[in-house]
C-alpha cells in the first residue's frame, strides 16, 4: 500500500500522484506542465498500460492534459471524475489536441522549407477522442466500490465547474486507510459555483497550496473595479483586451458584465459589446448552462428561477471561425474582447496582444494566475516588448491587474478547509511553488500537524505510515523542443510495442494456421527496420 509523488512537487502545474494498492495501479490527475517549471519529473513506476484506473480532480489542463498521452502509450482503463467534469473534457481534451496538431502542421510548413525533420504532436485527436471513450461519469457524494478494497467519493471544492476533492478508502487486509486529495481547492464568494465542501475525517491529505504563503486581501468589489477599467479605456477610444481562461474565468467575467449592463453602471456606454473570441469558452459557456441544478450556487439559481440567465446579456457576441476573430480588431469602436489563453501562451489572445497592445489608450487586463516563464507573466511584470509571430511589439497599451480574483483559495482559505479534519491528518504539501510549500509545510507544522512537502518520485508506505523516499528535487536542465519530441516519439514506439506483447499474450491458444500469419507479419516488420 503505497503512495507515490510524480508531479506538481514543488511546483504548481502537471499533477499527477500514484496509489499502488488492493493490487491496483492507481492515478489521480495526469496533467501537463505549464509555464516555466524548476524541478524534473519523475517517471511513473509502471508502464501506462498497467495504470487500471485515473481518478480526475477537475478539468483543467494543468491536471487532465496529459490523459490522451497516457492513452496514446497504452493505458486503456477507466477514469472516473465528476459529470460535469467529463463534459469539460469533452472539448478541452480535444482543444488540447487540436492545438498540438497545429503546431506540427505550422512547425512542418517551416521545417520542410529548411530541410529540417518532421515535428510530431505530443498526442493527437484520436488520443483524445480514444480515452474520452474511457471517462465515466460520477454525481458528487456517490460512494463508489472501485475494486475490492477501493472505495471513492468526489466532493465538491469550488474551484471550477465540476471541480472535486476525492476521497480514496483503502483496506488490504487488516490495515484500513483513507486518503483525502484536495484537488484546486476553491476561492470563497465566487460566482456561479458553489464553495467548498468541507470534510472530516483522513488519515492523510495531499493538499494544494498555490496561495500558501498570501491571502486575496477580502472579496474586492470586482463589478465597480471592471466599471472602472471599462469606462476609463472607452474614455480614451480603446478596447479593454481580457486574457481569460476559457473554462471558470470566463464565466465569471461575462456574471460581472451582466451586472454591470442590468445595474446600468455604464449609462454613457450602455450598449457596449463584448466579443467572447474562443470557441472552447464558447462551448464551455453551453455547459456550464447544462449543469446549472448540480453546480450552481445560490444566487446563481436565484437568477435561472426568475429566467435570467446569469452569464448573458445584450451586447454579448461570440467569435467561431477565424474570420469572426479577424474581423473583431477592424471594428474601430471601443471593445471588451476576452480571449484565451488565460497565460497568452497560444490561441488567439495573441492575435488580439498583435493588434492592441503597442496602443497606448487600449487597456491588458489580467484576472488570472500567470505562470513563471509564461508571455502573461512578462507582460504583468512589465516587458517592455515583447515578440508575437516573429514581430517585436512595443507594450505601450496600460496593463491592469483585478487583484484577487482568483479559483484558488488564499492562505485563510487552504487552512480553513484543512482545519475541518478531526482529528488532525499527516498532509502531504504539494501543488505549489518551491518556496510556497516549504511556507505552508513549516506553518501547518507550527500548528501541531505532522506535514511533509515531498519532492517527484517520493514514496510514502502507507501501511508502515512512513516515508521510505524523500523525492529527487533535480533542477530542470533546459533541452531542445526537438530533443524533447524525439523523446516522446520514442516513448510512444515503446508503448506501441508493449502493446504487441500483449497483444501475442492475448492470442495464446488461437489456430496455428492465424499464428504461423501473425508471426510472418512481425518478422517481416523487424526485417524491415533491421536493415
Amino acid at each position: 500500500m503505497k503512495l507515490i509523488f510524480i508531479g506538481a512537487d514543488h511546483e504548481v502545474t502537471g499533477s499527477c500522484h500514484c496509489i499502488e494498492a488492493c493490487g491496483k495501479n492507481i492515478l489521480v490527475d495526469c496533467g501537463m506542465e505549464q509555464g516555466q517549471d524548476v524541478y524534473e519529473n519523475q517517471e511513473l513506476p509502471m508502464k501506462p498500460s498497467d495504470v487500471d484506473y485515473i481518478l480526475l480532480t477537475h478539468a483543467h489542463i494543468d491536471h487532465s492534459g496529459l490523459l490522451p498521452l497516457m492513452y496514446a502509450k497504452g493505458f486503456r482503463g477507466q477514469v472516473y471524475t465528476t459529470k460535469a467534469t467529463t463534459d469539460l473534457c469533452q472539448i478541452m481534451l480535444r482543444d488540447s489536441a487540436h492545438i498540438q496538431e497545429f503546431e506540427a502542421e505550422w512547425r512542418n510548413r517551416k521545417a520542410k522549407r529548411a530541410g529540417e525533420e518532421e515535428f510530431v504532436p505530443l498526442y493527437t485527436m484520436d488520443d483524445a477522442v480514444g480515452v474520452l471513450e474511457h471517462f465515466v461519469p460520477c454525481q458528487y457524494e456517490e460512494t463508489i466500490d472501485l475494486a475490492e478494497g477501493i472505495q471513492i467519493r468526489f466532493s465538491d471544492v469550488g474551484h471550477l465547474l465540476g471541480s472535486a476533492s476525492i476521497e480514496v478508502w483503502l483496506k488490504e487486509e487488516d490495515v484500513s486507510k483513507k486518503i483525502v486529495f484536495s484537488g484546486d481547492i476553491g476561492n470563497i464568494n465566487q460566482p456561479i459555483i458553489k464553495d467548498p465542501q468541507y470534510l472530516k475525517e483522513a488519515d492523510y491529505v495531499v493538499m494544494e497550496s498555490t496561495y500558501g504563503d498570501r491571502e486575496h486581501g477580502g472579496t474586492p468589489d470586482y463589478v465597480k473595479e471592471l466599471s472602472r477599467i471599462i469606462k476609463e479605456t472607452f474614455d480614451k477610444g480603446g478596447n479593454v483586451v481580457i486574457p481569460s481562461f476559457a473554462v471558470g474565468r470566463t464565466q465569471e467575467l461575462l456574471y460581472f458584465i451582466r451586472k454591470i449592463k442590468y445595474d446600468n453602471l455604464l449609462p454613457e456606454y450602455s450598449d457596449f459589446e463584448v466579443y467572447v473570441d474562443s470557441p472552447l469558452a464558447i462551448e464551455a459557456t453551453n455547459i456550464f448552462n447544462k449543469n446549472v441544478e448540480s453546480c450552481f450556487d445560490e444566487e446563481a439559481m436565484e437568477l435561472i428561477h426568475q429566467g435570467i440567465n446569469p452569464i448573458a446579456f445584450p451586447g454579448l457576441k461570440t467569435s467561431v471561425t477565424s474570420d469572426d476573430s479577424k474581423a473583431i480588431n477592424f471594428d474601430l469602436k471601443p471593445k471588451v474582447i476576452i480571449s484565451a489563453s488565460g497565460m497568452c501562451e497560444a490561441g488567439r489572445i495573441r492575435h488580439h496582444l498583435k493588434h492592441n497592445l503597442w496602443r497606448k489608450e487600449c487597456t491588458i487586463l489580467f484576472v488570472g494566475y500567470q505562470a513563471h516563464g509564461t508571455l502573461g507573466r512578462s507582460i504583468l511584470e512589465g516587458a517592455p516588448s515583447v515578440k508575437l509571430f516573429g514581430e517585436s511589439i512595443e507594450v505601450r497599451a496600460r496593463i491592469e491587474k483585478l487583484d484577487g480574483i482568483s479559483g484558488h483559495a488564499d492562505q485563510a482559505g487552504l487552512l480553513k478547509w484543512l482545519h475541518s479534519f478531526e482529528p488532525k491528518p499527516k498532509v502531504f504539501v504539494v501543488h505549489g511553488e518551491d518556496l510556497v510549500c516549504e511556507h505552508f509545510k513549516k506553518m501547518i507544522q507550527d500548528e501541531g500537524y505532522e506535514a511533509i512537502a515531498p519532492f517527484s518520485g517520493a514514496e510514502f508506505d502507507l501501511a508502515a505510515d512512513e516515508l521510505i523516499f524523500q523525492g529527487v528535487a533535480t533542477k530542470k536542465v533546459k533541452i531542445s523542443q526537438k530533443a524533447f519530441r524525439a523523446q516522446a516519439i520514442f516513448d510512444r514506439l515503446v508503448a506501441a510495442g508493449n502493446r504487441l506483447l500483449s497483444v501475442i499474450a492475448h492470442n495464446k491458444g488461437g489456430s496455428n494456421k492465424d499464428l504461423v500469419r501473425f508471426t510472418n507479419q512481425i518478422n517481416s516488420l523487424c526485417d524491415k527496420w533491421e536493415r
